[in-house]
């Protein structure tokens, strides 16, 4: 026999507790928590080998993707919709590993560029099939959940403030 639904459960706990109203968009709440740490761990497991976290895979999808194959500092966070803390970190660690180089714009010494190595370029390519073959093309809801799901998360993410197009 299989444990029940825990998030199923709190729901009950939080209706019998004389919150109602609040319990559905708990349990909606907890279960995207719960599916963001599984989707997570999936994600990290098939980047490991790679030496990479989802944080530095995508600065370096980002990159693979510019046609300089090198991006400000300051650009990389805008896109990734992160603190310039995080990106530093980031690219700092992508250095260490000799994923990313960091550059001074010729035209302006103040901007600092990001800029992607060969070796970077390898990286990024094979574990981007990875994801792309382990993860993403299978992630669990057949395709057109994938897309409604996809729609239904953009609304809440523009429900609280993202930038949705």
């Amino acid at each position: 026999m299989t444990d029940p639904d825990p998030i199923s459960g709190a729901h009950e706990q939080w209706v019998s507790h004389g919150w109602a109203d609040a319990a559905d968009g708990m349990a909606l709440v907890t279960s995207i928590v719960r599916a963001q740490q599984l989707v997570h761990e999936r994600v990290e497991s098939v980047l490991r080998p790679h030496g990479l976290t989802f944080a530095r895979f995508e600065i370096l999808r980002l990159l693979a993707f510019s046609r300089r194959r090198s991006m400000p500092m300051s650009r990389l966070g805008s896109l990734l919709q992160v603190h310039a803390t995080s990106v530093t970190s980031a690219v700092a660690r992508l250095e260490a590993q000799g994923l990313v180089e960091r550059l001074r714009r010729e035209t302006d010494r103040r901007v600092v560029l990001a800029s992607l190595t060969a070796a970077g370029e390898r990286v990024v390519e094979q574990a981007t099939r990875d994801l792309n073959e382990q993860v993403f093309t299978s992630p669990g809801l057949d395709p057109e959940d994938v897309r409604a799901t996809t729609r239904l998360l953009s609304s809440l993410r523009a429900a609280h403030g993202d930038t949705v197009r």
